[in-house]
């Protein structure tokens, strides 16, 4: 029984390492911070990051209690891989914990902003939720819109894709050629 176990813990493990890694593969595409604006800085590239996961979440949020498990095991992945990068940036043992609170807070809130949005179809709304947190300086405005139309496309694009591919460890999103295009 606990050989099973853990194999299957392991499969489950490698599963979400690849779905984060294709998270962050698509969250560092140079056509979002230099075709759509976003800013290429750390907070740029978080928030890049978060909506990337947002997406993989939305999709799995309709399944059955194991499959969203998977999520929550790409979630875990996520905040380690978020320790470790402050733990290299110099961030103490002491304030690792803060500032990990802060980005579950800011985590949390975009997730529940996109996820209202998307769920109640108000284009409006999306975009007003990206330009408040992936555009804080303002500016962003009609970037904001480019951004939610790819939001869109990539929620559709996510639904489509079977829960089976997305339980092996792929999950596509759509081609960034240029903001028209999404």
């Amino acid at each position: 029984m606990f050989p099973r176990l853990f194999a299957r813990r392991r499969r489950n493990e490698a599963i979400a390492y690849s779905l984060y890694g294709t998270i962050v593969a698509q969250a560092r595409q140079p056509a979002f911070y230099a075709e759509f604006g976003v800013p290429d800085t750390l907070d740029g590239r978080f928030d890049m990051i978060v909506l990337h996961g947002f997406l993989l979440f939305y999709r799995l949020k309709t399944e059955d209690t194991d499959h969203r498990r998977i999520g929550q095991d790409v979630f875990d992945i996520f905040l380690k891989d978020m320790d470790r990068n402050l733990r290299e940036m110099g961030v103490t043992d002491m304030g690792v914990p803060k500032k990990l609170k802060k980005m579950a807070e800011a985590f949390y809130g975009r997730v529940g902003a996109y996820d209202s949005a998307l769920t109640a179809g108000d284009t409006a709304a999306l975009r007003d939720a990206l330009a408040r947190n992936v555009f804080p300086d303002g500016g962003g405005e009609g970037a904001a819109s480019q951004l939610a139309a790819y939001v869109e496309a990539a929620a559709r694009s996510a639904a489509a894709q079977p829960v089976d591919a997305i339980l092996a460890g792929r999950i596509a999103f759509p081609e960034l050629s240029s903001p028209e295009a999404a």
